[in-house]
């Protein structure tokens, strides 16, 4: 970590009276890192679309296969894991690590309450290298820029983007923050992404008055998208089976889990 991002400076831009999504999300998948207002809002959209425990819980299981997925079969030794959220358990680098101690893995998240947690993100292997950056999805550039000092972008990379793209509202803007991100790394790196649909086929109409509520309440806006629109963000790169999938179709260990109105992918670059 570099001085100027200390958590000591995460306090300044903490505001725990405006809902936020990294602690709501918290909130509904059971941890404690959240404020009465995050409890609040989050109880209010759960009565609205009571699905989104098991999308929250389906996200964060769809990361745990993944990662164990590139680390052990396509033998991933680098993550760029964009828009991490609050720590909880089995985080992007304890996974890979037990894989691979000598994965290396770079969090990036703006949330002042995720940057003052971020020492938990930073617990490491000493064969491998954890690291966090401060910084907005917005700024590709600067991720990748800043990335490049503890993850060699000669060699293939695993870009994490679960549910962070549904925070750039215009289509396009997201579209190439992906494109940008995916330009930086080499061929044989890969894509992981999921992120919210409206679609009627997957349960997710709801979403979209349960989000118009969430744009009125809390912050950062958000937006589900469609299958289509989502399937875009994966243009240029080879999805593997079985394709673009509720999150919690994709590869499940057991059983045939239910679907959930997330969109969940890994695509690798050729």
């Amino acid at each position: 970590m570099s001085d100027s991002d200390t958590p000591a400076e995460g306090p300044t831009r903490l505001n725990t009276g405006v809902a936020h999504n990294a602690r709501v999300w918290n909130y509904w998948i059971g941890g404690k890192d959240n404020y009465e207002i995050d409890q609040q809002v989050g109880e209010h959209v759960a009565g609205m679309f009571p699905v989104i425990r098991e999308v929250a819980r389906a996200d964060r299981d769809f990361l745990g296969r993944a990662v164990r997925f590139l680390a052990t079969e396509r033998g991933v030794r680098q993550f760029l894991d964009i828009g991490t959220g609050l720590p909880t358990v089995d985080n992007t680098h304890e996974i890979a690590q037990r894989v691979a101690p000598d994965a290396r893995i770079v969090y990036v998240d703006n949330d002042p309450l995720v940057l003052i947690h971020a020492r938990t993100l930073l617990t490491s292997t000493p064969e491998g290298v954890t690291d966090y950056i401060d910084a907005d999805v917005h700024d590709p550039a600067s991720i990748v820029q800043r990335a490049a000092g503890t993850l060699d972008f000669e060699r293939p990379v695993a870009v994490m983007m679960l549910g962070i793209l549904n925070f750039i509202l215009d289509t396009e803007d997201a579209r190439n923050v992906v494109r940008e991100v995916m330009a930086a790394v080499p061929s044989g790196s890969f894509l992981v992404l999921t992120h919210p649909t409206f679609d009627a086929d997957l349960g997710g109409e709801g979403n979209v008055p349960a989000m118009e509520f969430w744009n009125e309440n809390a912050t950062p806006p958000i937006t589900a998208r469609s299958r289509a629109d989502v399937a875009a963000f994966f243009e240029g790169l080879d999805l593997l089976d079985p394709g673009l999938v509720p999150c919690s179709r994709w590869r499940p260990e057991s059983g045939s889990p239910a679907v959930v109105p997330q969109f969940g992918a890994v695509a690798v670059k050729p």
